[in-house]
Protein backbone atom coordinates (compact mmCIF):
# COMPACT_ATOMS: atom_id res chain seq x y z
CA UNK A 1 0.00 0.00 0.00
CA UNK A 2 1.47 3.71 -0.88
CA UNK A 3 1.36 6.51 0.62
CA UNK A 4 -1.57 7.79 -0.94
CA UNK A 5 -3.42 5.08 -0.17
CA UNK A 6 -2.89 5.41 3.41
CA UNK A 7 -3.60 8.74 3.33
CA UNK A 8 -7.15 8.04 1.64
CA UNK A 9 -7.82 5.96 3.99
CA UNK A 10 -7.60 8.44 7.05
CA UNK A 11 -9.05 10.77 4.98
CA UNK A 12 -12.04 8.67 4.77
CA UNK A 13 -12.65 8.64 8.45
CA UNK A 14 -12.16 12.15 8.53
CA UNK A 15 -14.73 12.76 6.05
CA UNK A 16 -17.31 10.59 7.54
CA UNK A 17 -17.39 11.51 10.69
CA UNK A 18 -17.93 15.70 9.31
CA UNK A 19 -20.50 14.18 7.27
CA UNK A 20 -23.39 14.22 9.60
CA UNK A 21 -26.11 13.92 7.06
CA UNK A 22 -24.70 11.15 5.22
CA UNK A 23 -25.10 12.68 1.98
CA UNK A 24 -21.60 12.25 0.97
CA UNK A 25 -20.60 16.27 1.35
CA UNK A 26 -19.11 17.99 3.28
CA UNK A 27 -18.57 21.99 3.13
CA UNK A 28 -15.90 23.70 2.35
CA UNK A 29 -15.85 25.34 5.92
CA UNK A 30 -15.21 22.43 7.44
CA UNK A 31 -11.78 21.54 5.62
CA UNK A 32 -8.55 23.07 6.27
CA UNK A 33 -5.71 22.42 3.55
CA UNK A 34 -1.93 22.26 4.42
CA UNK A 35 0.54 21.99 2.01
CA UNK A 36 3.63 20.40 4.11
CA UNK A 37 2.70 17.68 6.66
CA UNK A 38 3.86 15.20 8.46
CA UNK A 39 2.26 11.60 7.96
CA UNK A 40 1.90 10.81 11.65
CA UNK A 41 0.33 14.47 12.30
CA UNK A 42 -1.74 14.18 9.21
CA UNK A 43 -3.20 10.80 10.85
CA UNK A 44 -3.63 12.05 13.98
CA UNK A 45 -5.74 15.27 12.83
CA UNK A 46 -8.14 12.94 11.07
CA UNK A 47 -8.00 10.83 13.85
CA UNK A 48 -8.74 13.86 16.48
CA UNK A 49 -11.98 14.34 13.90
CA UNK A 50 -13.47 11.17 13.40
CA UNK A 51 -12.66 9.98 17.54
CA UNK A 52 -14.49 12.77 18.99
CA UNK A 53 -17.80 11.30 17.23
CA UNK A 54 -17.07 7.96 17.07
CA UNK A 55 -15.12 6.72 19.96
CA UNK A 56 -16.92 5.13 22.90
CA UNK A 57 -14.08 5.53 26.07
CA UNK A 58 -16.39 4.27 28.72
CA UNK A 59 -14.33 1.00 29.66
CA UNK A 60 -11.73 0.74 28.08
CA UNK A 61 -8.19 0.16 29.40
CA UNK A 62 -6.46 2.16 27.20
CA UNK A 63 -5.27 5.87 26.50
CA UNK A 64 -6.47 7.61 23.82
CA UNK A 65 -3.06 7.57 22.07
CA UNK A 66 -3.10 3.84 22.13
CA UNK A 67 -6.44 4.43 20.66
CA UNK A 68 -4.79 6.42 17.96
CA UNK A 69 -2.35 3.82 17.20
CA UNK A 70 -5.18 1.12 17.23
CA UNK A 71 -6.49 3.09 14.35
CA UNK A 72 -3.22 3.98 12.26
CA UNK A 73 -2.47 -0.05 12.41
CA UNK A 74 -6.17 -0.70 11.28
CA UNK A 75 -5.72 1.86 8.35
CA UNK A 76 -2.71 -0.62 7.63
CA UNK A 77 -3.93 -3.92 7.71
CA UNK A 78 -7.35 -2.93 6.47
CA UNK A 79 -9.01 -4.09 2.88
CA UNK A 80 -8.72 -1.60 0.16
CA UNK A 81 -12.64 -1.19 -0.10
CA UNK A 82 -14.85 1.19 1.43
CA UNK A 83 -16.44 1.40 3.78
CA UNK A 84 -12.88 0.18 5.58
CA UNK A 85 -13.50 -3.40 7.39
CA UNK A 86 -10.55 -5.56 9.05
CA UNK A 87 -11.00 -8.73 8.01
CA UNK A 88 -10.18 -12.01 10.31
CA UNK A 89 -7.04 -12.98 9.04
CA UNK A 90 -5.78 -9.57 9.86
CA UNK A 91 -7.55 -9.70 13.08
CA UNK A 92 -5.71 -12.44 13.69
CA UNK A 93 -2.49 -11.26 12.86
CA UNK A 94 -2.56 -8.28 15.24
CA UNK A 95 -3.85 -9.59 18.14
CA UNK A 96 -0.98 -12.69 17.73
CA UNK A 97 1.51 -9.91 16.97
CA UNK A 98 0.56 -7.81 20.13
CA UNK A 99 0.24 -10.98 22.05
CA UNK A 100 3.50 -11.65 21.43
CA UNK A 101 4.85 -8.23 22.26
CA UNK A 102 3.33 -8.40 25.47
CA UNK A 103 4.94 -11.50 26.15
CA UNK A 104 2.05 -13.96 26.00
CA UNK A 105 1.28 -17.08 24.48
CA UNK A 106 -1.27 -17.08 21.61
CA UNK A 107 -4.44 -19.17 22.50
CA UNK A 108 -5.73 -20.61 19.21
CA UNK A 109 -9.00 -22.06 20.15
CA UNK A 110 -10.27 -17.99 21.72
CA UNK A 111 -10.02 -16.61 18.81
CA UNK A 112 -11.45 -19.63 17.33
CA UNK A 113 -14.46 -19.49 19.36
CA UNK A 114 -14.13 -15.18 18.74
CA UNK A 115 -14.75 -16.03 15.12
CA UNK A 116 -18.14 -18.23 15.65
CA UNK A 117 -19.33 -14.98 16.95
CA UNK A 118 -18.08 -12.71 13.75
CA UNK A 119 -19.94 -15.02 11.99
CA UNK A 120 -22.79 -13.26 11.61
CA UNK A 121 -20.70 -10.13 10.73
CA UNK A 122 -19.33 -11.89 7.72
CA UNK A 123 -15.79 -11.95 9.76
CA UNK A 124 -14.95 -8.66 9.81
CA UNK A 125 -14.49 -5.97 12.34
CA UNK A 126 -14.71 -2.42 11.68
CA UNK A 127 -12.04 0.49 13.61
CA UNK A 128 -14.46 1.15 16.44
CA UNK A 129 -15.12 -2.43 16.96
CA UNK A 130 -11.41 -3.11 16.92
CA UNK A 131 -10.26 -0.06 19.87
CA UNK A 132 -13.15 -1.89 21.38
CA UNK A 133 -12.59 -5.00 21.47
CA UNK A 134 -8.28 -4.39 22.11
CA UNK A 135 -9.60 -1.97 24.72
CA UNK A 136 -11.82 -4.11 26.81
CA UNK A 137 -9.12 -6.50 26.88
CA UNK A 138 -10.27 -9.56 26.24
CA UNK A 139 -7.53 -11.27 24.87
CA UNK A 140 -4.85 -9.82 27.37
CA UNK A 141 -6.84 -10.70 30.42
CA UNK A 142 -3.60 -11.12 32.74
CA UNK A 143 -2.09 -8.24 31.64
CA UNK A 144 -2.39 -4.11 33.29
CA UNK A 145 -2.49 -1.24 31.46
CA UNK A 146 0.99 -0.68 30.80
CA UNK A 147 2.07 -4.05 29.32
CA UNK A 148 -1.14 -3.21 27.33
CA UNK A 149 0.37 -0.50 26.20
CA UNK A 150 3.62 -1.46 25.36
CA UNK A 151 2.78 -4.00 23.29
CA UNK A 152 0.21 -1.84 21.05
CA UNK A 153 3.04 0.82 21.27
CA UNK A 154 5.82 -2.08 19.97
CA UNK A 155 2.81 -3.65 17.16
CA UNK A 156 2.45 0.16 16.03
CA UNK A 157 6.42 1.34 15.85
CA UNK A 158 6.80 -1.92 13.52
CA UNK A 159 3.65 -1.62 11.24
CA UNK A 160 3.18 1.91 10.90
CA UNK A 161 6.93 3.38 11.81
CA UNK A 162 8.59 0.59 9.94
CA UNK A 163 10.79 -0.22 13.06
CA UNK A 164 12.15 -3.31 12.53
CA UNK A 165 14.58 -3.46 15.49
CA UNK A 166 15.25 -1.45 18.31
CA UNK A 167 17.51 -1.38 21.71
CA UNK A 168 20.58 -0.13 23.39
CA UNK A 169 23.95 -0.95 22.19
CA UNK A 170 27.35 1.13 22.65
CA UNK A 171 29.05 2.78 19.66
CA UNK A 172 32.22 4.03 19.10
CA UNK A 173 33.24 7.85 18.15
CA UNK A 174 34.33 8.88 15.90
CA UNK A 175 36.73 12.12 17.07
CA UNK A 176 36.67 11.26 20.82
CA UNK A 177 36.97 7.08 19.95
CA UNK A 178 35.00 6.78 23.03
CA UNK A 179 32.00 4.41 23.85
CA UNK A 180 28.60 5.79 24.46
CA UNK A 181 25.71 3.62 25.36
CA UNK A 182 22.60 4.79 22.51
CA UNK A 183 19.22 3.74 21.58
CA UNK A 184 19.16 2.27 17.98
CA UNK A 185 16.24 1.85 15.83
CA UNK A 186 16.34 -0.01 12.48
CA UNK A 187 14.44 0.95 9.76
CA UNK A 188 14.49 -0.25 6.24
CA UNK A 189 16.60 2.47 4.92
CA UNK A 190 18.40 3.68 8.00
CA UNK A 191 19.61 3.26 11.88
CA UNK A 192 18.80 6.24 14.36
CA UNK A 193 20.74 6.27 17.52
CA UNK A 194 19.34 8.68 20.45
CA UNK A 195 20.56 9.17 23.84
CA UNK A 196 17.92 7.26 25.27
CA UNK A 197 14.63 5.39 24.59
CA UNK A 198 12.24 8.37 25.38
CA UNK A 199 13.53 9.45 21.44
CA UNK A 200 13.85 13.03 22.55
CA UNK A 201 17.35 13.67 21.53
CA UNK A 202 18.97 12.04 18.10
CA UNK A 203 22.49 11.57 18.08
CA UNK A 204 22.43 10.67 14.21
CA UNK A 205 22.01 8.62 11.50
CA UNK A 206 23.15 5.73 9.69
CA UNK A 207 21.72 5.61 6.13
CA UNK A 208 21.75 2.46 4.41
CA UNK A 209 22.10 1.24 0.95
CA UNK A 210 22.64 -1.50 -1.42
CA UNK A 211 26.61 -0.83 -1.23
CA UNK A 212 26.42 -1.22 2.84
CA UNK A 213 27.97 -4.28 4.56
CA UNK A 214 27.42 -5.26 8.05
CA UNK A 215 30.22 -7.96 9.41
CA UNK A 216 31.70 -9.28 12.81
CA UNK A 217 34.21 -7.65 14.76
CA UNK A 218 37.09 -9.69 17.12
CA UNK A 219 36.72 -8.53 20.53
CA UNK A 220 39.37 -5.52 21.43
CA UNK A 221 39.40 -2.64 24.05
CA UNK A 222 37.91 -4.88 26.69
CA UNK A 223 34.26 -4.73 24.23
CA UNK A 224 32.57 -7.75 23.03
CA UNK A 225 30.30 -8.83 20.85
CA UNK A 226 31.57 -5.89 18.62
CA UNK A 227 29.97 -5.78 14.61
CA UNK A 228 30.56 -2.69 12.30
CA UNK A 229 28.41 -0.89 9.79
CA UNK A 230 30.33 0.17 6.66
CA UNK A 231 28.82 2.75 4.72
CA UNK A 232 30.29 4.37 1.33
CA UNK A 233 31.66 7.37 3.51
CA UNK A 234 32.49 5.62 6.55
CA UNK A 235 31.94 2.89 9.00
CA UNK A 236 30.52 2.67 12.32
CA UNK A 237 31.89 0.29 15.33
CA UNK A 238 29.03 -1.15 17.67
CA UNK A 239 28.69 -3.66 20.59
CA UNK A 240 25.86 -5.64 21.38
CA UNK A 241 25.06 -6.62 25.04
CA UNK A 242 25.79 -10.45 24.03
CA UNK A 243 26.04 -12.60 21.42
CA UNK A 244 22.23 -13.24 20.14
CA UNK A 245 21.84 -10.10 20.38
CA UNK A 246 24.92 -8.98 18.18
CA UNK A 247 23.72 -11.78 15.75
CA UNK A 248 19.96 -10.50 15.65
CA UNK A 249 21.03 -7.40 14.91
CA UNK A 250 23.75 -8.46 12.38
CA UNK A 251 21.08 -10.60 10.51
CA UNK A 252 18.75 -7.64 10.88
CA UNK A 253 20.56 -5.29 9.08
CA UNK A 254 21.63 -7.57 6.52
CA UNK A 255 18.32 -7.88 5.38
CA UNK A 256 17.66 -4.48 5.23
CA UNK A 257 20.64 -4.46 2.99
CA UNK A 258 19.52 -7.13 0.96
CA UNK A 259 16.12 -5.79 0.52
CA UNK A 260 17.17 -2.49 -0.56
CA UNK A 261 19.61 -4.07 -2.83
CA UNK A 262 16.61 -6.37 -4.74
CA UNK A 263 14.38 -3.13 -4.39
CA UNK A 264 11.83 -5.32 -2.32
CA UNK A 265 9.25 -3.54 0.31
CA UNK A 266 10.10 -3.70 4.35
CA UNK A 267 9.36 -7.56 5.29
CA UNK A 268 5.79 -6.34 7.27
CA UNK A 269 4.68 -4.96 3.72
CA UNK A 270 5.85 -7.85 1.51
CA UNK A 271 3.91 -10.37 4.42
CA UNK A 272 0.64 -8.23 4.11
CA UNK A 273 0.63 -8.21 0.47
CA UNK A 274 1.18 -11.96 0.03
CA UNK A 275 -1.83 -12.22 2.94
CA UNK A 276 -3.99 -10.06 0.78
CA UNK A 277 -3.56 -11.68 -2.62
CA UNK A 278 -3.61 -15.09 -0.70
CA UNK A 279 -7.13 -13.89 0.13
CA UNK A 280 -8.28 -12.37 -3.49
CA UNK A 281 -6.76 -15.78 -5.14
CA UNK A 282 -8.75 -18.11 -2.33
CA UNK A 283 -11.91 -15.57 -3.03
CA UNK A 284 -11.54 -15.70 -6.60
CA UNK A 285 -11.44 -19.57 -6.20
CA UNK A 286 -15.11 -19.36 -3.40
CA UNK A 287 -16.46 -17.21 -6.18
CA UNK A 288 -15.50 -19.87 -8.66
CA UNK A 289 -17.20 -22.47 -6.41
CA UNK A 290 -20.13 -20.70 -5.71
CA UNK A 291 -20.75 -20.28 -9.29
CA UNK A 292 -20.21 -23.81 -10.07
CA UNK A 293 -22.66 -24.36 -7.06
CA UNK A 294 -25.12 -22.08 -8.86
CA UNK A 295 -24.74 -23.57 -12.12
CA UNK A 296 -25.38 -27.10 -10.51
CA UNK A 297 -28.55 -26.03 -8.87
CA UNK A 298 -30.01 -24.59 -11.73
CA UNK A 299 -29.26 -27.75 -13.46
CA UNK A 300 -30.65 -29.41 -10.21
CA UNK A 301 -33.93 -27.20 -10.69
CA UNK A 302 -34.37 -27.90 -13.74
CA UNK A 303 -33.87 -31.98 -13.15
CA UNK A 304 -36.69 -31.26 -10.89
CA UNK A 305 -38.48 -29.41 -12.98
CA UNK A 306 -38.16 -32.24 -15.71
CA UNK A 307 -38.75 -35.21 -13.48
CA UNK A 308 -41.78 -33.44 -12.63
CA UNK A 309 -42.90 -32.98 -15.91
CA UNK A 310 -42.19 -36.64 -16.34
CA UNK A 311 -43.93 -37.69 -13.21
CA UNK A 312 -46.92 -35.16 -14.31
CA UNK A 313 -47.31 -37.41 -17.88
CA UNK A 314 -47.13 -40.38 -16.14
CA UNK A 315 -49.44 -39.42 -13.78
CA UNK A 316 -51.89 -38.34 -17.13
CA UNK A 317 -50.61 -42.15 -18.78
CA UNK A 318 -51.81 -43.79 -15.74
CA UNK A 319 -55.24 -41.66 -15.46
CA UNK A 320 -55.54 -42.62 -19.88
CA UNK A 321 -54.59 -46.24 -18.99
CA UNK A 322 -57.14 -46.56 -16.60
CA UNK A 323 -59.55 -44.96 -18.91
CA UNK A 324 -58.36 -47.46 -21.51
CA UNK A 325 -58.70 -49.87 -19.16
CA UNK A 326 -62.32 -49.29 -17.70
CA UNK A 327 -63.47 -48.74 -21.84
CA UNK A 328 -61.59 -52.38 -22.40
CA UNK A 329 -63.57 -53.73 -19.88
CA UNK A 330 -66.79 -52.66 -21.06
CA UNK A 331 -66.28 -53.21 -24.57
CA UNK A 332 -65.41 -57.02 -23.36
CA UNK A 333 -68.56 -57.54 -21.18
CA UNK A 334 -71.34 -56.18 -24.39
CA UNK A 335 -68.59 -58.65 -26.26
CA UNK A 336 -69.37 -61.29 -23.66
CA UNK A 337 -72.97 -60.75 -24.13
CA UNK A 338 -72.94 -60.64 -27.70
CA UNK A 339 -70.85 -64.04 -27.51
CA UNK A 340 -73.61 -65.86 -25.54
CA UNK A 341 -75.80 -64.77 -28.08
CA UNK A 342 -73.95 -66.09 -30.92
CA UNK A 343 -73.33 -69.33 -28.92
CA UNK A 344 -77.27 -70.02 -28.47
CA UNK A 345 -77.34 -69.14 -32.25
CA UNK A 346 -74.99 -71.73 -32.62
CA UNK A 347 -76.16 -74.61 -30.98
CA UNK A 348 -79.12 -74.12 -32.98
CA UNK A 349 -77.66 -74.21 -36.19
CA UNK A 350 -75.45 -77.20 -34.85
CA UNK A 351 -78.19 -78.98 -34.13
CA UNK A 352 -80.04 -78.93 -37.63
CA UNK A 353 -76.08 -79.16 -38.91
CA UNK A 354 -75.73 -82.64 -37.18
CA UNK A 355 -79.45 -83.91 -38.52
CA UNK A 356 -77.72 -83.23 -41.98
CA UNK A 357 -74.74 -84.52 -40.99
CA UNK A 358 -76.78 -87.31 -40.39
CA UNK A 359 -78.47 -87.60 -43.54
CA UNK A 360 -75.03 -86.93 -45.38
CA UNK A 361 -73.38 -89.59 -43.45
CA UNK A 362 -74.48 -92.38 -45.87
CA UNK A 363 -73.99 -90.57 -49.11
CA UNK A 364 -70.51 -89.92 -47.52
CA UNK A 365 -70.00 -93.73 -46.73
CA UNK A 366 -70.40 -93.96 -51.10
CA UNK A 367 -68.10 -91.25 -51.61
CA UNK A 368 -65.25 -92.34 -49.02
CA UNK A 369 -65.55 -96.03 -51.32
CA UNK A 370 -65.19 -94.10 -54.51
CA UNK A 371 -62.17 -92.15 -53.03
CA UNK A 372 -60.66 -94.85 -51.51
CA UNK A 373 -60.54 -96.64 -55.76
CA UNK A 374 -59.39 -93.54 -56.66
CA UNK A 375 -56.92 -93.60 -54.21
CA UNK A 376 -55.64 -97.05 -55.43
CA UNK A 377 -55.82 -96.07 -58.78
CA UNK A 378 -53.27 -92.87 -57.85
CA UNK A 379 -50.93 -95.24 -56.14
CA UNK A 380 -50.20 -97.21 -59.01
CA UNK A 381 -49.93 -94.11 -61.12
CA UNK A 382 -47.34 -92.64 -58.72
CA UNK A 383 -45.48 -95.84 -58.85
CA UNK A 384 -45.38 -95.99 -62.98
CA UNK A 385 -44.09 -92.80 -62.49
CA UNK A 386 -41.48 -93.23 -60.05
CA UNK A 387 -39.91 -95.57 -62.45
CA UNK A 388 -40.35 -93.21 -65.48
CA UNK A 389 -38.75 -90.55 -63.41
CA UNK A 390 -35.71 -92.91 -62.07
CA UNK A 391 -35.27 -94.35 -65.89
CA UNK A 392 -35.01 -90.32 -66.70
CA UNK A 393 -32.72 -89.90 -63.97
CA UNK A 394 -30.50 -93.00 -65.24
CA UNK A 395 -30.11 -91.15 -68.87
CA UNK A 396 -29.38 -87.94 -67.42
CA UNK A 397 -26.15 -89.57 -65.52
CA UNK A 398 -25.07 -91.99 -68.25
CA UNK A 399 -25.37 -88.42 -70.24
CA UNK A 400 -23.58 -86.26 -67.74
CA UNK A 401 -20.68 -89.11 -67.92
CA UNK A 402 -20.43 -88.71 -71.88
CA UNK A 403 -20.35 -85.01 -71.23
CA UNK A 404 -17.62 -85.16 -69.25
CA UNK A 405 -15.34 -87.41 -70.80
CA UNK A 406 -16.21 -85.45 -73.78
CA UNK A 407 -14.20 -82.84 -72.06
CA UNK A 408 -11.38 -84.59 -70.89
CA UNK A 409 -10.69 -85.69 -74.35
CA UNK A 410 -11.02 -82.17 -75.10
CA UNK A 411 -8.89 -81.22 -72.35
CA UNK A 412 -6.27 -83.73 -73.19
CA UNK A 413 -6.30 -82.66 -77.31
CA UNK A 414 -5.80 -78.95 -76.01
CA UNK A 415 -2.87 -80.16 -74.01
CA UNK A 416 -1.45 -82.85 -76.89
CA UNK A 417 -2.05 -79.23 -78.96
CA UNK A 418 0.07 -76.92 -76.54
CA UNK A 419 2.93 -79.71 -76.62
CA UNK A 420 2.97 -79.86 -79.88
CA UNK A 421 3.48 -76.23 -80.91
CA UNK A 422 5.97 -75.92 -77.97
CA UNK A 423 7.65 -78.03 -79.28
CA UNK A 424 7.72 -76.77 -82.68
CA UNK A 425 8.49 -73.11 -80.95
CA UNK A 426 11.58 -75.14 -79.30
CA UNK A 427 12.90 -76.49 -82.55
CA UNK A 428 12.08 -73.25 -84.06
CA UNK A 429 14.29 -71.80 -81.81
CA UNK A 430 16.83 -74.48 -81.81
CA UNK A 431 17.29 -73.73 -85.64
CA UNK A 432 17.21 -69.55 -85.15
CA UNK A 433 20.67 -70.37 -82.33
CA UNK A 434 21.80 -72.86 -84.34
CA UNK A 435 22.26 -70.52 -87.94
CA UNK A 436 23.43 -67.55 -85.15
CA UNK A 437 26.13 -69.82 -83.96
CA UNK A 438 26.94 -70.55 -87.76
CA UNK A 439 27.28 -66.91 -88.29
CA UNK A 440 29.32 -66.42 -85.35
CA UNK A 441 31.36 -68.91 -86.26
CA UNK A 442 31.94 -67.96 -89.76
CA UNK A 443 32.37 -64.20 -88.73
CA UNK A 444 34.82 -65.84 -86.17
CA UNK A 445 36.76 -67.92 -89.39
CA UNK A 446 37.07 -64.47 -91.51
CA UNK A 447 38.93 -62.80 -88.46
CA UNK A 448 41.14 -65.16 -87.89
CA UNK A 449 41.93 -65.29 -91.45
CA UNK A 450 42.32 -61.94 -91.35
CA UNK A 451 44.48 -61.68 -88.86
CA UNK A 452 46.93 -64.22 -90.52
CA UNK A 453 47.13 -62.36 -93.03
CA UNK A 454 48.08 -59.36 -90.87
CA UNK A 455 50.11 -61.97 -88.83
CA UNK A 456 52.29 -63.52 -92.33
CA UNK A 457 52.78 -59.50 -93.55
CA UNK A 458 54.03 -58.40 -90.01
CA UNK A 459 56.13 -61.55 -90.38
CA UNK A 460 57.07 -60.38 -93.99
CA UNK A 461 57.94 -56.72 -92.79
CA UNK A 462 59.44 -58.47 -90.13
CA UNK A 463 62.42 -60.08 -92.12
CA UNK A 464 62.20 -57.48 -94.69
CA UNK A 465 63.33 -55.13 -91.56
CA UNK A 466 65.99 -57.64 -90.85
CA UNK A 467 67.08 -57.95 -93.68
CA UNK A 468 67.35 -53.94 -94.62
CA UNK A 469 69.10 -54.49 -90.65
CA UNK A 470 71.35 -56.55 -91.66
CA UNK A 471 72.95 -54.31 -95.04
CA UNK A 472 73.00 -51.42 -92.59
CA UNK A 473 75.05 -53.34 -90.22
CA UNK A 474 77.33 -54.15 -93.37
CA UNK A 475 77.25 -50.62 -94.05
CA UNK A 476 78.32 -49.66 -90.67
CA UNK A 477 80.90 -52.16 -90.90
CA UNK A 478 82.70 -51.13 -93.71
CA UNK A 479 82.36 -47.66 -93.07
CA UNK A 480 84.41 -48.39 -89.82
CA UNK A 481 86.88 -50.12 -91.16
CA UNK A 482 87.52 -47.54 -94.01
CA UNK A 483 87.60 -44.85 -91.35
CA UNK A 484 89.84 -47.12 -89.64
CA UNK A 485 92.30 -47.84 -92.68
CA UNK A 486 91.80 -43.86 -93.41
CA UNK A 487 93.05 -43.13 -89.69
CA UNK A 488 96.07 -45.20 -89.47
CA UNK A 489 97.15 -43.94 -92.50
CA UNK A 490 97.46 -40.49 -92.01
CA UNK A 491 98.65 -40.98 -88.85
CA UNK A 492 101.74 -43.14 -90.32
CA UNK A 493 102.13 -40.60 -92.54
CA UNK A 494 101.66 -37.46 -91.51
CA UNK A 495 101.20 -37.44 -87.62
CA UNK A 496 99.98 -33.77 -87.85
CA UNK A 497 96.65 -34.63 -87.11
CA UNK A 498 94.35 -37.59 -85.57
CA UNK A 499 90.77 -38.18 -84.35
CA UNK A 500 89.99 -37.02 -81.14
CA UNK A 501 88.44 -39.93 -79.20
CA UNK A 502 87.83 -40.04 -75.62
CA UNK A 503 91.01 -40.66 -73.46
CA UNK A 504 90.56 -43.86 -70.66
CA UNK A 505 90.83 -42.81 -67.38
CA UNK A 506 93.87 -44.34 -66.08
CA UNK A 507 97.41 -41.76 -66.17
CA UNK A 508 98.42 -41.11 -70.01
CA UNK A 509 101.77 -40.87 -71.20
CA UNK A 510 103.16 -38.31 -73.20
CA UNK A 511 104.59 -37.93 -76.28
CA UNK A 512 106.42 -35.47 -78.54
CA UNK A 513 102.53 -35.05 -80.65
CA UNK A 514 100.81 -34.47 -77.32
CA UNK A 515 99.57 -36.08 -73.88
CA UNK A 516 97.21 -38.53 -75.17
CA UNK A 517 98.26 -38.47 -78.91
CA UNK A 518 97.88 -42.38 -78.82
CA UNK A 519 96.03 -44.84 -77.69
CA UNK A 520 98.04 -48.07 -75.81
CA UNK A 521 97.17 -50.46 -78.81
CA UNK A 522 98.73 -47.69 -81.30
CA UNK A 523 101.63 -47.21 -79.14
CA UNK A 524 102.63 -50.52 -79.24
CA UNK A 525 102.47 -50.86 -82.74
CA UNK A 526 104.50 -48.46 -83.47
CA UNK A 527 107.37 -49.62 -80.51
CA UNK A 528 107.88 -52.63 -82.87
CA UNK A 529 108.67 -50.42 -85.80
CA UNK A 530 111.09 -47.96 -84.31
CA UNK A 531 114.87 -48.18 -84.17
CA UNK A 532 116.22 -50.59 -81.79
CA UNK A 533 119.00 -48.09 -80.44
CA UNK A 534 115.85 -45.60 -80.18
CA UNK A 535 114.20 -47.91 -77.45
CA UNK A 536 117.83 -48.32 -75.79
Amino acid sequence: MGLRDELLKAIWHAFTALDVDKSGKVSKSQLKVQDNFDRIDFNRMCWTLCARKNLNRNHLLISDDDAFKIWCIFNFLSEDRYPLVMVSEEIEYFLRKQTEAMGGSWIEEKFEEYKLQLSSKHQCLNVWELIELVGMGHFSKGMDRQTLSMGINEVFQELILDVLKQGYMMKKGHKRKNWTERWFLLKPNLISYYASEDLTEKKGDILLDGNCCVESLPDKEGKKCLFYVKCSDKSFEISASDKKKKQEWIQAIQTCITLLKVGRPAPHHEARQKRRELRQKQQAEQEELELRMRELQTANENKQRELEAMRKKLEEAAANAAEEERRRLQTQSELQDLYRVEMDKEKMVRQQMEEQVAQKSSELEQYLQRVRELENMYHRLEEALEEERQARQDEETVRKLQARLLEEEVSKRAELEQIHLYQQETISQTQAEKQELERERLAKESALQSAMQQLQQLEADRRGALEQYEEVMKKLADAANNTKSWKDKVVYHEGLMRLIQPGPKHPQKITNWGPAAFTEKELSLREKDWPLDFTQ
